[in-house]
């Protein structure tokens, strides 16, 4: 038993390079997943508490919070009076230029695997990604339940919106080991290359 511990524990160490690689193919999946699905309309409708409300985004909105809470659109629904509002407010725009964003930063993160470099800046690109969807805890309402009568109700209890926002926590870690792997092995390439200056003189 203690023979087949110890191969175990062997083996999981010898496969964190691997383990690394999963973390930046899932940071991947993860942002074409869900910065494809910025093209389409309920999902643009749908950021559009977190930007409205953001220091750092709400100014790519030409309206002002929280009118938008007299637009919004439930999941799959279409309402053509609320769709010509966020045609005016900029939200589908906005939302296509986010999707190619995040997408752009997973292929970075992802092509990390291969260029050390890169990993580098798609590690601390999807931790900075993180970091601003993080601050929604603070600056969107939503993602706390409201006060309806239930004794449940803002801080600490999550809402549905909130419970999706906090999960970024482990994509903040997953990019700082990603960007983490990434100078470690940069700082081997610079050894080996200093090695070899030094054996050439």
């Amino acid at each position: 038993m203690k023979e087949l511990t110890q191969n175990l524990l062997v083996q999981l160490a010898d496969a964190q390079r691997y383990f690394i690689h999963f973390v930046q193919i899932s940071i991947f999946i993860v942002m074409a997943w869900i910065g494809g699905l910025k093209a389409f309309q309920y999902e643009a409708d749908g950021i559009v508490p977190f930007v409205a409300n953001s220091p750092f985004m709400s100014f790519f909105y030409s309206k002002e919070a929280p009118e938008y809470t007299q637009h919004k659109n439930k999941e799959g629904e279409v309402v053509p009076e609320n769709i010509a509002w966020h045609q005016e407010n900029n939200t589908y725009a906005f939302s296509y230029a986010l999707g190619a964003v995040i997408i752009a930063i997973g292929t970075i993160t992802l092509l990390g695997i291969f260029s050390a470099k890169l990993g580098l800046v798609g590690g601390l690109l999807t931790f900075g990604m993180s970091l601003v969807t993080l601050s929604f805890l603070i600056t969107t309402p939503e993602v706390y339940v409201p006060d309806l009568g239930g004794p449940d109700h803002g801080f600490p209890f999550l809402s549905g919106a909130g419970r999706l926002v906090i999960k970024d926590i482990i994509m903040m870690a997953s990019g700082l080991v990603v960007a983490s792997d990434a100078a470690k092995r940069l700082l081997a390439e610079n050894r080996v290359r200093a090695q070899k200056v030094s054996v050439g003189a």
